[in-house]
Protein backbone atom coordinates (compact mmCIF):
# COMPACT_ATOMS: atom_id res chain seq x y z
CA UNK A 1 0.00 0.00 0.00
CA UNK A 2 1.15 3.32 -1.00
CA UNK A 3 2.20 5.84 1.73
CA UNK A 4 -0.16 8.73 1.99
CA UNK A 5 0.78 11.96 -0.62
CA UNK A 6 1.57 14.63 2.19
CA UNK A 7 4.38 11.52 3.30
CA UNK A 8 4.82 10.83 -0.18
CA UNK A 9 6.13 15.01 -0.67
CA UNK A 10 8.08 15.03 2.69
CA UNK A 11 9.92 11.94 1.51
CA UNK A 12 10.56 12.81 -1.89
CA UNK A 13 11.89 16.37 -0.90
CA UNK A 14 14.44 14.75 1.82
CA UNK A 15 15.78 11.96 -1.12
CA UNK A 16 15.34 13.37 -4.63
CA UNK A 17 18.58 12.00 -5.30
CA UNK A 18 17.82 8.40 -4.91
CA UNK A 19 17.37 6.71 -8.15
CA UNK A 20 14.91 4.19 -6.80
CA UNK A 21 14.94 3.35 -3.37
CA UNK A 22 13.20 5.97 -1.01
CA UNK A 23 14.77 6.09 2.75
CA UNK A 24 14.16 8.32 5.63
CA UNK A 25 16.51 9.50 8.89
CA UNK A 26 16.67 6.20 10.98
CA UNK A 27 16.43 6.89 14.66
CA UNK A 28 18.05 5.17 16.85
CA UNK A 29 16.28 1.63 18.65
CA UNK A 30 13.29 2.31 20.83
CA UNK A 31 12.86 5.63 19.06
CA UNK A 32 11.92 5.11 15.84
CA UNK A 33 7.87 5.47 16.21
CA UNK A 34 7.92 8.47 18.49
CA UNK A 35 10.51 10.42 16.30
CA UNK A 36 9.50 9.54 13.25
CA UNK A 37 5.94 10.89 14.09
CA UNK A 38 7.51 14.51 15.39
CA UNK A 39 9.95 14.68 12.30
CA UNK A 40 6.39 14.17 9.73
CA UNK A 41 4.26 15.49 12.25
CA UNK A 42 1.64 12.38 11.86
CA UNK A 43 0.77 9.49 13.49
CA UNK A 44 3.67 6.98 14.47
CA UNK A 45 5.01 4.90 11.57
CA UNK A 46 6.98 1.74 11.67
CA UNK A 47 10.67 2.33 10.09
CA UNK A 48 9.78 -0.77 7.93
CA UNK A 49 6.72 1.73 6.12
CA UNK A 50 9.05 4.12 5.46
CA UNK A 51 10.74 2.32 2.74
CA UNK A 52 9.07 2.44 -0.41
CA UNK A 53 10.19 1.92 -4.09
CA UNK A 54 10.19 4.79 -6.73
CA UNK A 55 6.80 3.72 -8.68
CA UNK A 56 4.78 3.90 -5.00
CA UNK A 57 5.02 7.86 -5.66
CA UNK A 58 1.80 9.31 -7.30
CA UNK A 59 2.07 10.51 -10.78
CA UNK A 60 2.89 14.60 -9.31
CA UNK A 61 5.69 13.20 -7.47
CA UNK A 62 6.91 11.38 -10.38
CA UNK A 63 6.89 14.19 -12.65
CA UNK A 64 8.82 16.62 -9.81
CA UNK A 65 11.23 13.67 -9.11
CA UNK A 66 11.80 13.33 -13.32
CA UNK A 67 12.31 17.26 -13.44
CA UNK A 68 15.57 17.23 -11.74
CA UNK A 69 17.04 14.89 -14.29
CA UNK A 70 18.79 15.89 -17.56
CA UNK A 71 17.16 14.28 -20.66
CA UNK A 72 19.75 11.18 -20.92
CA UNK A 73 18.92 10.28 -17.45
CA UNK A 74 15.44 10.50 -17.56
CA UNK A 75 15.45 8.04 -20.78
CA UNK A 76 16.90 6.06 -18.79
CA UNK A 77 15.19 6.05 -15.55
CA UNK A 78 11.96 5.42 -18.25
CA UNK A 79 13.35 2.04 -19.69
CA UNK A 80 13.76 0.74 -16.27
CA UNK A 81 9.59 -0.15 -16.35
CA UNK A 82 6.38 0.82 -17.98
CA UNK A 83 4.79 2.88 -15.41
CA UNK A 84 8.35 5.25 -15.38
CA UNK A 85 7.93 5.17 -19.20
CA UNK A 86 4.84 6.38 -18.93
CA UNK A 87 5.77 9.36 -16.66
CA UNK A 88 8.38 10.58 -19.53
CA UNK A 89 6.01 10.32 -22.18
CA UNK A 90 4.41 12.75 -20.11
CA UNK A 91 3.97 16.15 -21.88
CA UNK A 92 4.08 17.82 -18.67
CA UNK A 93 7.75 16.62 -18.21
CA UNK A 94 8.56 18.75 -21.45
CA UNK A 95 7.59 22.60 -21.46
CA UNK A 96 11.42 23.50 -21.86
CA UNK A 97 14.18 22.04 -24.08
CA UNK A 98 17.59 22.98 -24.38
CA UNK A 99 20.18 21.39 -26.97
CA UNK A 100 23.89 22.38 -27.15
CA UNK A 101 24.78 20.64 -29.91
CA UNK A 102 23.32 19.47 -33.26
CA UNK A 103 23.67 15.75 -32.01
CA UNK A 104 21.19 15.67 -29.72
CA UNK A 105 18.03 16.78 -31.77
CA UNK A 106 18.68 12.80 -33.20
CA UNK A 107 18.41 11.31 -29.93
CA UNK A 108 15.09 9.85 -28.77
CA UNK A 109 15.52 11.65 -25.55
CA UNK A 110 13.01 14.03 -25.30
CA UNK A 111 9.39 14.68 -26.49
CA UNK A 112 7.97 17.56 -28.56
CA UNK A 113 4.19 18.06 -28.04
CA UNK A 114 2.00 20.99 -27.38
CA UNK A 115 3.55 21.82 -23.91
CA UNK A 116 6.47 22.64 -25.04
CA UNK A 117 7.09 26.56 -24.62
CA UNK A 118 10.79 27.23 -24.61
CA UNK A 119 13.28 26.12 -27.10
CA UNK A 120 16.93 26.78 -27.66
CA UNK A 121 19.55 25.34 -29.91
CA UNK A 122 23.20 27.01 -28.64
CA UNK A 123 25.88 25.28 -30.57
CA UNK A 124 29.36 26.59 -29.42
CA UNK A 125 31.60 24.71 -31.78
CA UNK A 126 34.93 24.92 -33.57
CA UNK A 127 32.83 23.08 -36.62
CA UNK A 128 30.13 26.15 -36.54
CA UNK A 129 33.00 28.63 -38.29
CA UNK A 130 32.75 26.12 -41.03
CA UNK A 131 29.40 25.89 -41.30
CA UNK A 132 29.49 30.18 -41.57
CA UNK A 133 31.61 30.09 -44.48
CA UNK A 134 29.76 31.01 -47.63
CA UNK A 135 28.75 27.67 -49.80
CA UNK A 136 31.18 28.85 -52.48
CA UNK A 137 34.30 29.15 -50.43
CA UNK A 138 34.35 26.40 -48.99
CA UNK A 139 36.78 23.69 -49.33
CA UNK A 140 35.47 19.88 -50.17
CA UNK A 141 36.64 18.85 -46.67
CA UNK A 142 35.05 21.55 -45.32
CA UNK A 143 31.76 20.37 -47.17
CA UNK A 144 32.32 17.22 -45.83
CA UNK A 145 31.82 18.29 -42.51
CA UNK A 146 28.64 20.35 -42.91
CA UNK A 147 26.91 17.80 -45.25
CA UNK A 148 26.64 15.56 -41.77
CA UNK A 149 24.26 18.16 -40.02
CA UNK A 150 23.29 20.91 -42.71
CA UNK A 151 19.63 19.47 -42.55
CA UNK A 152 19.45 18.97 -38.92
CA UNK A 153 17.90 21.92 -37.33
CA UNK A 154 15.84 22.68 -40.64
CA UNK A 155 14.68 19.30 -40.15
CA UNK A 156 13.90 19.68 -36.38
CA UNK A 157 11.89 22.64 -36.76
CA UNK A 158 9.94 21.49 -39.10
CA UNK A 159 8.53 18.90 -36.45
CA UNK A 160 8.47 21.70 -34.04
CA UNK A 161 6.08 23.38 -36.25
CA UNK A 162 3.80 20.26 -36.92
CA UNK A 163 3.88 19.20 -33.17
CA UNK A 164 4.44 22.33 -31.04
CA UNK A 165 1.82 25.15 -31.34
CA UNK A 166 2.35 26.57 -28.51
CA UNK A 167 5.64 27.70 -28.41
CA UNK A 168 6.66 31.42 -26.92
CA UNK A 169 10.38 31.55 -27.02
CA UNK A 170 12.86 30.49 -29.09
CA UNK A 171 16.78 30.79 -29.02
CA UNK A 172 19.03 30.00 -32.11
CA UNK A 173 22.66 30.40 -31.67
CA UNK A 174 25.30 28.77 -34.40
CA UNK A 175 23.11 27.16 -36.44
CA UNK A 176 24.68 28.44 -39.61
CA UNK A 177 22.32 26.30 -41.66
CA UNK A 178 18.59 27.70 -40.53
CA UNK A 179 17.17 29.33 -43.34
CA UNK A 180 14.57 32.11 -43.88
CA UNK A 181 12.05 29.73 -45.00
CA UNK A 182 12.09 27.63 -41.83
CA UNK A 183 11.94 30.61 -39.86
CA UNK A 184 8.95 31.82 -41.64
CA UNK A 185 7.01 28.56 -41.13
CA UNK A 186 7.91 28.95 -37.62
CA UNK A 187 6.17 32.71 -37.52
CA UNK A 188 3.49 31.21 -38.92
CA UNK A 189 2.25 27.84 -37.05
CA UNK A 190 3.35 28.81 -34.00
CA UNK A 191 0.90 32.44 -33.13
CA UNK A 192 1.99 32.59 -29.63
CA UNK A 193 5.80 33.23 -30.43
CA UNK A 194 6.75 36.28 -28.13
CA UNK A 195 10.83 35.79 -28.27
CA UNK A 196 12.60 34.65 -31.20
CA UNK A 197 16.53 35.20 -30.79
CA UNK A 198 18.75 34.32 -33.14
CA UNK A 199 22.59 34.64 -33.01
CA UNK A 200 25.53 33.43 -35.91
CA UNK A 201 23.35 32.31 -37.79
CA UNK A 202 24.69 33.20 -41.13
CA UNK A 203 21.65 32.17 -43.68
CA UNK A 204 19.28 34.53 -42.15
CA UNK A 205 18.30 37.51 -44.36
CA UNK A 206 15.62 40.18 -44.13
CA UNK A 207 13.44 37.62 -45.19
CA UNK A 208 13.25 36.87 -41.81
CA UNK A 209 12.52 40.27 -40.84
CA UNK A 210 9.85 40.28 -43.00
CA UNK A 211 8.32 36.82 -42.00
CA UNK A 212 8.71 38.25 -38.46
CA UNK A 213 6.19 41.53 -39.13
CA UNK A 214 4.01 39.43 -41.47
CA UNK A 215 3.18 36.86 -39.13
CA UNK A 216 4.45 37.47 -35.79
CA UNK A 217 1.71 38.64 -34.50
CA UNK A 218 2.38 38.21 -30.92
CA UNK A 219 6.38 38.50 -31.70
CA UNK A 220 7.45 40.96 -28.80
CA UNK A 221 11.12 40.44 -28.95
CA UNK A 222 14.01 39.89 -32.04
CA UNK A 223 17.51 39.54 -31.84
CA UNK A 224 19.32 39.08 -35.08
CA UNK A 225 22.95 39.42 -33.51
CA UNK A 226 25.87 39.09 -35.78
CA UNK A 227 23.29 37.91 -38.32
CA UNK A 228 26.02 39.56 -41.04
CA UNK A 229 22.95 38.83 -44.13
CA UNK A 230 21.03 41.31 -42.08
CA UNK A 231 21.31 44.81 -43.69
CA UNK A 232 20.29 47.87 -42.11
CA UNK A 233 17.94 48.65 -44.21
CA UNK A 234 15.64 45.53 -43.00
CA UNK A 235 16.12 46.69 -39.45
CA UNK A 236 14.95 50.14 -40.43
CA UNK A 237 11.52 48.81 -42.51
CA UNK A 238 10.88 46.10 -39.66
CA UNK A 239 11.28 49.06 -36.81
CA UNK A 240 8.62 51.21 -39.09
CA UNK A 241 6.04 48.53 -39.45
CA UNK A 242 6.65 47.33 -35.78
CA UNK A 243 7.50 49.93 -33.54
CA UNK A 244 6.74 47.92 -30.41
CA UNK A 245 9.16 45.34 -31.23
CA UNK A 246 12.16 44.91 -29.11
CA UNK A 247 14.48 44.39 -32.11
CA UNK A 248 18.36 44.12 -31.52
CA UNK A 249 20.99 43.16 -34.00
CA UNK A 250 24.25 43.50 -32.52
CA UNK A 251 26.63 43.68 -35.21
CA UNK A 252 24.85 42.36 -38.07
CA UNK A 253 24.11 45.51 -40.44
CA UNK A 254 27.95 46.59 -39.41
CA UNK A 255 29.21 43.12 -40.72
CA UNK A 256 30.22 42.15 -44.25
CA UNK A 257 27.18 40.32 -46.23
CA UNK A 258 27.80 37.52 -48.39
CA UNK A 259 27.95 38.39 -51.81
CA UNK A 260 27.91 35.29 -54.16
CA UNK A 261 29.82 35.40 -57.21
CA UNK A 262 27.76 35.97 -60.60
CA UNK A 263 25.52 32.46 -61.16
CA UNK A 264 25.80 30.95 -57.48
CA UNK A 265 22.22 31.75 -55.80
CA UNK A 266 21.69 33.54 -52.38
CA UNK A 267 22.06 32.44 -49.22
CA UNK A 268 19.52 29.91 -48.55
CA UNK A 269 17.71 29.79 -51.73
CA UNK A 270 18.47 26.05 -52.82
CA UNK A 271 16.60 25.11 -49.94
CA UNK A 272 13.51 27.21 -50.38
CA UNK A 273 11.80 24.91 -53.15
CA UNK A 274 12.36 22.08 -50.83
CA UNK A 275 10.59 23.03 -47.88
CA UNK A 276 6.66 22.41 -47.17
CA UNK A 277 4.82 26.08 -47.58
Amino acid sequence: MAPPAELQHQLLAKNKHHSSTIYVHQPRAGEEEREVGQVLGCRPLSVAALTMHITQLNRECLLHLFSFLDKDSRRNLARTCPQLQDVFEDPALWPLLHFRSLTELKKDNFLLSPALRSLSICWHSSRVQVCSIEDWLKSTFQRSICSRHESLVNDFLLQVCDRCPNLASVTLSGCGHVTDDCLARLLRCCPRLRELRLENCARVTNRTLVAAAAHGRALQTLHVDFCRNVSAAGLRRLRAACPRLALRAEHSAAMIPDQPPRGVPAPGSALRKLLPR
